[in-house]
């Protein structure tokens, strides 16, 4: 129980310190102190400072799909299930600021470069259900003939930007102000 809990201790504490300071001003003697273990603990856990980033990065991806998998209204039509995508990224987003501020570091740097790639090319299994989403509403002509990724620009991007406007206190989104915006980003793919 406890090499778990020191574990749990340690990406926490890297989460925190990356999403405050970024990855380089979070040297691993840090995130040691701030999680209370000695330096050396940490790679009984993380091979590398690199493993660590990338574990937080996989631990919050998992975190956020089976947010955005509970409750999906798999049976409805395709905008119901953009809706429901689009606003749980968002709502989640604005709920765990930091998770935000650490995946967006992690998302525009060479360690999520790679990632990037991932989902782009349709290797990431993790996230297919944005990736069936649009490649069903493609077929079923409701939404534009484009490449995916061009639909994950035009509909998702725009999601990281509110969220991100949000989060960094530009503005603060109400509820209504979400759905307008969703309605919006629908609006930019759908035929």
């Amino acid at each position: 129980m406890e090499k778990s809990n020191k574990r749990d201790d340690i990406l926490q504490a890297a989460l925190e310190l990356i999403a405050e300071h970024g990855f380089h001003e979070a040297p691993m003697s840090v995130i040691a102190r701030k999680a209370g273990v000695g330096s050396g603990t940490i790679y009984i856990y993380f091979k590398s400072k690199d493993d660590l980033i990338n574990e937080i990065n996989r631990m919050l991806e998992k975190n956020i799909l089976m947010v955005v998998e509970k409750d999906f209204p798999s049976n409805n039509d395709i905008k119901k299930r953009f809706f429901h995508l689009s606003k749980t990224v968002i709502t989640y987003f604005i709920a765990n600021p930091v998770h935000f501020r650490f995946i967006e570091q992690y998302f525009y740097s060479p360690y999520g470069e790679a990632r990037h790639k991932e989902r782009i090319s349709g290797k990431n299994e993790e996230f297919e259900i944005f990736r069936q989403l649009i490649e069903q509403g493609i077929k079923e002509k409701v939404l534009k003939d484009l490449p995916v990724f061009m639909h994950f620009a035009l509909a998702f991007g725009p999601v990281v930007i509110l969220a991100r406007n949000h989060v960094f206190g530009l503005v603060e989104l109400e509820d209504v102000q979400i759905n307008q915006a969703i309605e919006a980003f629908w609006d930019a793919i759908k035929r």
